[in-house]
Protein backbone atom coordinates (compact mmCIF):
# COMPACT_ATOMS: atom_id res chain seq x y z
CA UNK A 1 0.00 0.00 0.00
CA UNK A 2 1.39 3.34 -0.91
CA UNK A 3 1.43 6.35 1.35
CA UNK A 4 -1.35 8.14 -0.58
CA UNK A 5 -3.67 5.09 -0.39
CA UNK A 6 -3.05 4.76 3.36
CA UNK A 7 -3.89 8.42 4.05
CA UNK A 8 -7.08 8.20 1.96
CA UNK A 9 -8.29 5.06 3.75
CA UNK A 10 -7.57 6.57 7.17
CA UNK A 11 -9.57 9.77 6.33
CA UNK A 12 -12.61 7.77 5.15
CA UNK A 13 -12.73 5.84 8.44
CA UNK A 14 -12.86 9.08 10.47
CA UNK A 15 -15.78 10.73 8.44
CA UNK A 16 -19.11 11.05 10.34
CA UNK A 17 -21.85 8.79 9.17
CA UNK A 18 -25.58 9.70 9.15
CA UNK A 19 -27.73 6.80 10.10
CA UNK A 20 -31.14 8.34 9.01
CA UNK A 21 -30.74 10.44 5.79
CA UNK A 22 -33.56 13.00 5.06
CA UNK A 23 -35.10 13.54 1.58
CA UNK A 24 -36.58 16.98 0.58
CA UNK A 25 -39.42 16.84 -2.03
CA UNK A 26 -39.20 19.15 -5.09
CA UNK A 27 -42.44 20.79 -6.59
CA UNK A 28 -45.34 23.20 -5.93
CA UNK A 29 -47.55 22.33 -3.01
CA UNK A 30 -50.13 23.99 -0.88
CA UNK A 31 -51.64 27.37 -1.68
CA UNK A 32 -49.21 27.90 -4.57
CA UNK A 33 -50.58 24.86 -6.35
CA UNK A 34 -54.18 25.99 -5.82
CA UNK A 35 -53.37 29.50 -7.20
CA UNK A 36 -51.74 27.96 -10.28
CA UNK A 37 -54.82 25.83 -10.97
CA UNK A 38 -57.02 28.91 -10.49
CA UNK A 39 -55.05 31.00 -13.02
CA UNK A 40 -55.04 28.14 -15.56
CA UNK A 41 -58.82 27.79 -15.20
CA UNK A 42 -59.27 31.56 -15.52
CA UNK A 43 -57.16 31.62 -18.70
CA UNK A 44 -59.22 28.77 -20.16
CA UNK A 45 -62.49 30.59 -19.40
CA UNK A 46 -61.16 33.81 -20.94
CA UNK A 47 -60.14 31.98 -24.13
CA UNK A 48 -63.58 30.36 -24.39
CA UNK A 49 -65.31 33.74 -23.93
CA UNK A 50 -63.09 35.39 -26.57
CA UNK A 51 -63.81 32.61 -29.03
CA UNK A 52 -67.54 32.91 -28.39
CA UNK A 53 -67.43 36.71 -28.85
CA UNK A 54 -65.47 36.35 -32.09
CA UNK A 55 -67.99 33.87 -33.48
CA UNK A 56 -70.85 36.16 -32.46
CA UNK A 57 -69.27 39.19 -34.17
CA UNK A 58 -68.67 37.20 -37.36
CA UNK A 59 -72.27 36.05 -37.28
CA UNK A 60 -73.73 39.51 -36.68
CA UNK A 61 -71.53 41.27 -39.26
CA UNK A 62 -72.09 38.51 -41.84
CA UNK A 63 -68.37 37.85 -42.22
CA UNK A 64 -68.17 34.78 -44.42
CA UNK A 65 -65.65 33.40 -46.87
CA UNK A 66 -67.91 33.55 -49.95
CA UNK A 67 -69.78 36.84 -49.30
CA UNK A 68 -68.56 40.43 -49.81
CA UNK A 69 -67.87 42.80 -46.95
CA UNK A 70 -70.88 44.97 -46.10
CA UNK A 71 -70.62 48.09 -43.94
CA UNK A 72 -73.94 49.49 -42.75
CA UNK A 73 -74.73 52.55 -40.70
CA UNK A 74 -77.79 54.61 -39.84
CA UNK A 75 -75.80 57.73 -40.71
CA UNK A 76 -72.56 58.24 -42.64
CA UNK A 77 -69.83 55.70 -43.28
CA UNK A 78 -66.39 57.34 -43.28
CA UNK A 79 -63.04 55.76 -44.16
CA UNK A 80 -59.91 57.70 -43.21
CA UNK A 81 -56.29 57.22 -44.30
CA UNK A 82 -53.44 58.68 -42.24
CA UNK A 83 -49.68 58.85 -42.62
CA UNK A 84 -47.02 57.84 -40.10
CA UNK A 85 -47.38 61.18 -38.29
CA UNK A 86 -51.12 60.68 -37.86
CA UNK A 87 -52.10 63.35 -40.39
CA UNK A 88 -55.21 62.80 -42.50
CA UNK A 89 -54.21 62.10 -46.12
CA UNK A 90 -57.46 60.77 -47.60
CA UNK A 91 -61.11 60.43 -46.67
CA UNK A 92 -64.10 58.69 -48.22
CA UNK A 93 -67.55 59.52 -46.87
CA UNK A 94 -70.74 57.75 -47.94
CA UNK A 95 -73.85 59.61 -46.84
CA UNK A 96 -77.55 59.41 -47.47
CA UNK A 97 -77.43 61.84 -50.41
CA UNK A 98 -73.79 62.23 -51.41
CA UNK A 99 -70.52 60.37 -51.73
CA UNK A 100 -67.48 62.54 -51.03
CA UNK A 101 -63.81 61.74 -51.56
CA UNK A 102 -61.09 64.06 -50.28
CA UNK A 103 -57.58 63.28 -51.49
CA UNK A 104 -54.83 64.65 -53.69
CA UNK A 105 -55.67 62.33 -56.58
CA UNK A 106 -58.70 60.12 -57.29
CA UNK A 107 -58.44 57.22 -59.74
CA UNK A 108 -60.75 54.54 -61.06
CA UNK A 109 -58.96 51.61 -62.70
CA UNK A 110 -60.18 48.68 -64.76
CA UNK A 111 -60.34 45.28 -63.12
CA UNK A 112 -58.28 43.75 -65.93
CA UNK A 113 -54.91 45.28 -66.70
CA UNK A 114 -55.23 48.15 -64.22
CA UNK A 115 -55.87 50.73 -66.96
CA UNK A 116 -56.92 54.15 -65.64
CA UNK A 117 -60.56 54.80 -66.54
CA UNK A 118 -61.00 58.03 -64.59
CA UNK A 119 -58.47 60.28 -62.89
CA UNK A 120 -59.00 63.63 -61.15
CA UNK A 121 -56.71 66.05 -59.34
CA UNK A 122 -56.54 69.79 -58.76
CA UNK A 123 -55.23 70.51 -62.27
CA UNK A 124 -57.15 68.21 -64.64
CA UNK A 125 -59.64 65.39 -65.05
CA UNK A 126 -58.68 62.52 -67.33
CA UNK A 127 -61.13 59.99 -68.77
CA UNK A 128 -59.33 56.96 -70.16
CA UNK A 129 -62.34 54.92 -71.28
CA UNK A 130 -62.74 54.04 -74.93
CA UNK A 131 -66.03 55.96 -75.11
CA UNK A 132 -67.69 58.66 -73.01
CA UNK A 133 -71.48 58.43 -73.31
CA UNK A 134 -73.84 61.10 -71.96
CA UNK A 135 -77.45 59.89 -71.98
CA UNK A 136 -79.13 62.94 -70.42
CA UNK A 137 -81.74 64.78 -72.47
CA UNK A 138 -79.96 68.10 -71.96
CA UNK A 139 -76.56 66.68 -72.94
CA UNK A 140 -73.32 67.90 -71.41
CA UNK A 141 -72.72 71.53 -70.38
CA UNK A 142 -69.17 72.94 -70.35
CA UNK A 143 -68.49 76.36 -68.87
CA UNK A 144 -65.28 76.84 -70.86
CA UNK A 145 -63.55 75.45 -73.93
CA UNK A 146 -63.46 71.77 -74.90
CA UNK A 147 -60.46 70.46 -76.82
CA UNK A 148 -60.89 67.36 -78.96
CA UNK A 149 -59.48 66.29 -82.33
CA UNK A 150 -62.65 64.49 -83.40
CA UNK A 151 -66.41 64.86 -82.90
CA UNK A 152 -68.47 61.95 -84.19
CA UNK A 153 -72.07 60.84 -83.78
CA UNK A 154 -73.10 57.27 -83.07
CA UNK A 155 -73.74 54.95 -86.03
CA UNK A 156 -77.03 55.74 -87.81
CA UNK A 157 -77.43 58.91 -85.74
CA UNK A 158 -77.19 62.58 -86.76
CA UNK A 159 -74.61 64.97 -85.35
CA UNK A 160 -76.07 68.36 -84.41
CA UNK A 161 -74.16 71.46 -83.31
CA UNK A 162 -76.57 74.07 -81.98
CA UNK A 163 -76.51 77.33 -80.06
CA UNK A 164 -80.15 78.05 -79.02
CA UNK A 165 -79.72 81.71 -78.01
CA UNK A 166 -76.32 82.85 -79.34
CA UNK A 167 -73.97 82.35 -82.25
CA UNK A 168 -72.13 79.21 -83.31
CA UNK A 169 -68.59 79.93 -84.47
CA UNK A 170 -66.29 77.44 -86.18
CA UNK A 171 -62.81 78.73 -86.92
CA UNK A 172 -59.36 77.32 -87.57
CA UNK A 173 -56.15 79.00 -88.74
CA UNK A 174 -55.51 76.43 -91.47
CA UNK A 175 -59.07 76.05 -92.72
CA UNK A 176 -62.46 74.57 -91.91
CA UNK A 177 -63.71 71.68 -94.01
CA UNK A 178 -67.33 70.50 -94.02
CA UNK A 179 -68.19 67.56 -96.26
CA UNK A 180 -71.11 65.18 -96.77
CA UNK A 181 -69.83 62.10 -98.57
CA UNK A 182 -73.21 60.43 -99.11
CA UNK A 183 -75.77 63.21 -98.66
CA UNK A 184 -76.63 66.88 -98.96
CA UNK A 185 -75.09 69.90 -97.29
CA UNK A 186 -77.63 72.57 -96.31
CA UNK A 187 -77.09 76.02 -94.82
CA UNK A 188 -80.29 77.77 -93.72
CA UNK A 189 -80.69 81.14 -92.00
CA UNK A 190 -83.48 83.56 -91.23
CA UNK A 191 -81.83 86.72 -92.51
CA UNK A 192 -78.71 86.96 -94.64
CA UNK A 193 -76.16 84.32 -95.59
CA UNK A 194 -72.70 85.76 -96.21
CA UNK A 195 -69.96 83.99 -98.15
CA UNK A 196 -66.80 86.07 -97.87
CA UNK A 197 -63.21 85.51 -98.85
CA UNK A 198 -60.82 88.32 -97.90
CA UNK A 199 -57.89 87.29 -100.07
CA UNK A 200 -59.02 84.39 -102.25
CA UNK A 201 -62.10 83.53 -104.27
CA UNK A 202 -65.39 81.72 -103.82
CA UNK A 203 -65.45 78.71 -106.10
CA UNK A 204 -68.70 76.90 -106.93
CA UNK A 205 -68.09 73.65 -108.82
CA UNK A 206 -71.17 71.65 -109.84
CA UNK A 207 -72.95 70.39 -112.95
CA UNK A 208 -75.92 72.63 -112.18
CA UNK A 209 -76.02 75.81 -110.09
CA UNK A 210 -79.51 77.02 -109.17
CA UNK A 211 -80.42 80.38 -107.68
CA UNK A 212 -84.07 80.34 -106.69
CA UNK A 213 -86.49 83.20 -105.90
CA UNK A 214 -84.45 85.83 -107.72
CA UNK A 215 -86.39 89.02 -108.55
CA UNK A 216 -87.38 89.37 -112.21
CA UNK A 217 -87.09 92.71 -114.01
CA UNK A 218 -89.72 93.86 -116.51
CA UNK A 219 -88.69 94.32 -120.16
CA UNK A 220 -90.74 93.99 -123.33
CA UNK A 221 -89.38 94.73 -126.82
CA UNK A 222 -92.52 93.57 -128.67
CA UNK A 223 -95.07 96.12 -130.00
CA UNK A 224 -97.99 96.82 -127.60
CA UNK A 225 -100.59 95.44 -130.10
CA UNK A 226 -98.93 92.03 -130.50
CA UNK A 227 -99.63 89.31 -127.93
CA UNK A 228 -96.78 88.81 -125.42
CA UNK A 229 -95.16 85.40 -125.82
CA UNK A 230 -94.46 83.26 -122.75
CA UNK A 231 -90.98 84.07 -121.47
CA UNK A 232 -88.84 81.01 -120.86
CA UNK A 233 -85.31 82.37 -121.15
CA UNK A 234 -83.84 84.95 -118.77
CA UNK A 235 -80.58 86.76 -118.41
CA UNK A 236 -78.76 86.88 -115.07
CA UNK A 237 -77.85 90.42 -114.12
CA UNK A 238 -76.04 92.02 -111.19
CA UNK A 239 -76.57 95.39 -109.52
CA UNK A 240 -73.63 97.57 -108.51
CA UNK A 241 -74.09 96.47 -104.88
CA UNK A 242 -73.83 92.79 -105.91
CA UNK A 243 -77.56 91.97 -105.88
CA UNK A 244 -78.57 89.46 -108.58
CA UNK A 245 -81.79 89.58 -110.56
CA UNK A 246 -83.25 88.14 -113.75
CA UNK A 247 -84.09 90.04 -116.88
CA UNK A 248 -86.07 88.63 -119.84
CA UNK A 249 -83.59 87.60 -122.50
CA UNK A 250 -83.62 89.38 -125.84
CA UNK A 251 -81.49 89.58 -128.94
CA UNK A 252 -79.04 91.62 -126.88
CA UNK A 253 -78.44 92.29 -123.20
CA UNK A 254 -81.52 93.58 -121.39
CA UNK A 255 -79.91 94.13 -117.99
CA UNK A 256 -79.63 97.89 -118.56
CA UNK A 257 -83.31 98.15 -119.47
CA UNK A 258 -84.32 96.28 -116.30
CA UNK A 259 -81.80 97.97 -114.03
CA UNK A 260 -84.57 99.86 -112.24
CA UNK A 261 -85.00 96.80 -110.01
CA UNK A 262 -81.72 97.77 -108.35
CA UNK A 263 -83.42 100.94 -107.09
CA UNK A 264 -86.49 99.11 -105.74
CA UNK A 265 -84.57 96.73 -103.58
Amino acid sequence: MTREQYILATQQNHLPRTENPQFYPVGIYGWRKRCLYFFVLLLLVTAIVNLAMTIWILKVMNFTVDSPLVLQSDRNVTLNARNAQGQLTGQLTVGADTVEAQCKKFEVRASEGGRVLFSANEEEITIGADRLKVTGTEGAVFGHSVETPHIRAEPSQDLKLESPTRSLIMEAPRGVQVSAAAGDFKATCRKELHLQSTEGEIFLNADTIRLGNLPVGSFSAAPPSSPAPQQTVYELCACPNGKLYLSPAGTGSTCHSSSSICLWH
